[in-house]
């Protein structure tokens, strides 16, 4: 195939208009969007404005798009959850190779059906399951490929999710409920599912999983607690979780310290300045009191794992931290490995030797989401599609294995930590 590999979009959000479609930006000779689809007129403006996108290929809705003659090589498809698998389903029909936000369904006969899809139609299908295409996770793969650590034996992962992000997304955010998206363990950790597989290099047997939502309730409210952070609140001043410290005064994210993406640009559905922050603040469900919200998933959860070849895992997710960032912990019996991918270290333990520090470095601002990994991933499908391979690192094949990890630890957690066997569960569900 010669010339950009052209994608439509479907769901012009942070994730679609942003994270994947940016690459264009970086690489033009390799990726062009040339439609998409979003029931927001302003993220479609955004769609024109940023790619020259055509307004008469800019659709309000992915059934209107994908109602079209196939428009483009690629549908990437961003929407939420359980949006994913009807709209990749038929864009296969429509000839589309399929780049898929993950997950790809909290339902595992959906994704079991979307996997049959793709092999009867011979199209590809890529799962976002961005941090394989890291430096990060792909150093210490090689590492683990080439024995340096010998026969591996515990992997003992933490995502840090941070309290200011659990805040924005999954309290008073899109994935808030289970029931509406994905059980968290699911929507921000199928991730780290896929990871934890893909270093293991053997496949899950069994999982078991506790966890609870303990901190975001009603009877967690400071006294004087209003129902929102801007309008009626008399404790807002002392109060981490406050929506003004969080996007417009505070250091990390807020606008007055320059922060106009992510996660602003989803507060305010566009570009943010400061009026419009606060009015969608007063106004809309990022202003809501953090313990005052519909939410329902975790705060924090623990999964242990049972691989082949008798090796172990454990991960951990919680909301608590300052920093929004993943470490890990790798044993084997020649040495020890430990990593934190906020600062690209690693240090590599060799056992009677001298310790190693591998510096990968800063992946700058080209390359800085999912330290890297989203720039990594889009610029790899456009390879796989151009060259016409079927060989991509996270295939729908692939990705399974992740969503029926996550899927059996909620069920384990929902269960009171029952050991949950991963090929009975996958039985039971197709």
């Amino acid at each position: 195939m010669t010339g950009p590999i052209t994608f439509a979009i479907c769901g012009c959000g942070s994730r679609g208009l942003e994270a994947y479609a940016s690459y264009q930006k970086i690489h033009p000779e390799k990726m062009k969007i040339v439609a998409g689809a979003d029931n927001r007129p302003g993220r479609l403006s955004l769609l024109r404005e940023w790619y020259g996108v055509s307004e008469d290929m800019c659709f309000a809705s992915d059934e209107e798009l994908l109602a079209q003659p196939k428009l483009a090589d690629v549908m990437l498809i961003a929407t939420q959850d359980r949006q994913h698998v009807p709209a990749a389903l038929k864009a296969l029909e429509k000839g589309y190779h399929v780049l898929l936000e993950k997950p790809v369904s909290p339902d595992l006969g959906e994704c079991l059906q979307l996997q049959r899809k793709a092999k009867e139609t011979g199209l590809t299908v890529v799962v976002c399951h961005v941090l394989r295409y890291t430096q990060f996770y792909s150093t210490i793969k090689a590492l683990l490929d080439r024995g340096e650590l010998g026969k591996l034996e515990t992997i003992d992962a933490t995502e840090h999710v941070a309290y200011w992000h659990q805040a924005h997304s999954f309290v008073r955010g899109n994935w808030r409920r289970s029931d509406e998206t994905s059980p968290m363990i699911l929507a921000k950790s199928c991730h780290d599912m896929d990871i934890l597989r893909w270093l293991a290099g053997e496949k899950c047997l069994r999982v078991q999983s506790f966890g609870s939502l303990d901190h975001f309730r009603p009877e967690c409210a400071p006294q004087g607690a209003g129902e929102r952070c801007l309008v009626d609140c008399a404790c807002k001043d002392g109060c981490i979780y406050d929506a003004e410290k969080i996007y417009i005064t505070g250091k990390r994210c807020g606008i007055r310290n320059g922060k106009k993406g992510w996660p602003n640009s989803v507060v305010t559905g566009g570009p943010p300045t400061e009026e419009s922050l606060r009015e969608a603040l007063r106004t809309g469900p990022y202003g809501r009191c953090v313990y005052r919200c519909d939410n329902d998933v975790v705060d924090h959860q623990t999964v242990n794992m049972a691989f082949a070849n008798n090796i172990y895992a454990t991960f951990t997710m919680t909301a608590f931290t300052e920093t929004s960032r993943r470490t890990i912990k790798i044993t084997g019996t020649l040495g020890e490995l430990e990593g934190d991918l906020e600062t690209e270290k690693l240090i590599l333990r060799p056992f009677g030797q001298p310790e190693r520090v591998i510096e990968l470095g800063d992946v700058g601002s080209e390359f800085a989401g999912h330290g890297g990994g989203d720039a990594g991933l889009a610029g790899q499908f456009c390879d796989l599609i151009a060259s016409g391979s079927t060989d991509a690192l996270t295939s729908i094949d692939v990705s399974i294995e992740s969503h029926v990890m996550a899927l059996a630890a909620e069920a384990s957690r929902l269960r009171n930590g029952e050991t949950i066997e991963l090929d009975e569960f996958t039985r039971t569900c197709q």
